[in-house]
This record gives structure tokens, sequence and C-alpha cells, in this order.
């Protein structure tokens, strides 16, 4: 990753954009396994806008890498004012372009993002772990999932490893 991407992806990690659980959400995916660490769960909010039913909000919340995290707040913000199938049709690649090209280590991030997305807006083709919640519920969290513990969700990022 260049610099510029690295840099990129730092600053929306250390300042997520639309980060945690939504009440009356709409829409919910999860996407991910708990048993390998990397999980994601997208909450979307619907409104009516010149006729057509819009993103209003979207949300989210994630165990993952810092990669994982910068392109959930790009993508949390890029489907705003999009039909959900607009959102649908939109890949990986494009809901992380904001941060520039991913390496390709990392494009499962993307993957991951993409998948919750379409969880959450198409739960016909999803492949979800959890089922879409009802409208009126926003399901467990992903904590509640992965530990029995009550409590808040602390985001650490880890320092970057030094190079050789």
């Amino acid at each position: 990753m260049s610099d510029d991407q690295t840099q990129s992806v730092e600053a929306a990690a250390k300042n997520p954009k639309n980060l945690g659980e939504m009440e009356n959400a709409d829409a919910v995916g999860t996407v991910g396994r708990s048993d390998c660490g990397d999980m994601l769960r997208m909450w979307v909010k619907f409104k009516e806008e010149d006729g057509r039913k819009v993103i209003d909000r979207a949300t989210f919340q994630t165990f993952g890498c810092q990669t994982a995290i910068a392109v959930a707040s790009v993508a949390t913000e890029m489907i705003r004012g999009k039909t959900a199938s607009e959102a649908l049709s939109m890949s990986g690649e494009e809901l992380s372009s904001a941060l520039g090209p991913l390496p390709p280590m990392k494009i499962h991030c993307a993957q991951l993002v993409e998948d919750a997305l379409r969880s959450a807006l198409d739960p016909a083709t999803s492949i979800a772990e959890a089922p879409m919640a009802p409208a009126a519920q926003t399901g467990p969290t992903l904590s509640d999932q992965i530990t029995p513990t009550s409590g808040k969700v602390k985001i650490t990022l880890l320092p970057k490893a030094p190079t050789a």
C-alpha cells in the first residue's frame, strides 16, 4: 500500500463515521464468522425522497482490522441517498474507492462490507451468519455473539509494525 493509501485508511479508521448500532433500523445484515474474528454488522434506515425509497443512514459495527473499519466507514457515507438496488449494484471495490486501491491481502475487507450490505438489503442472496432482523429489532450486537458479558466495546488500533 502506498503511503497516501496507508494514511487514508488510518485516518478513516481512527475517526470512523457511522460507527455503532442503530435503533429502529429498517434492515440489518451480519457477515463473518466469530471463530475467525472478521465480522461486520450493518444497519440501514430508509426514507422517502422524491417518490423513491432511499438510504437515509447506515451504521456498522465490526470486529476486523483497521482496513475493514475504514472501508465500512466510507461505504456507509457513499450509499446515503441511493436506493437499495443502486447500493446492491456496488462492488467492494467501488465501496472502498475513496481509500484508493487496496492491496490484494486487504481486498477481503471490502468484500466483507459488500457482503454485509447485501445481507441487509437482499436477504434472499445473503451469505450472512445471522438472519436479517425484523424492522422493529436490531438484534444482538457482535459483542453479544462473541462474549456473554455486557458492556461497551472498545476499539483499539494497534501501532504499525516496524519495517525492516
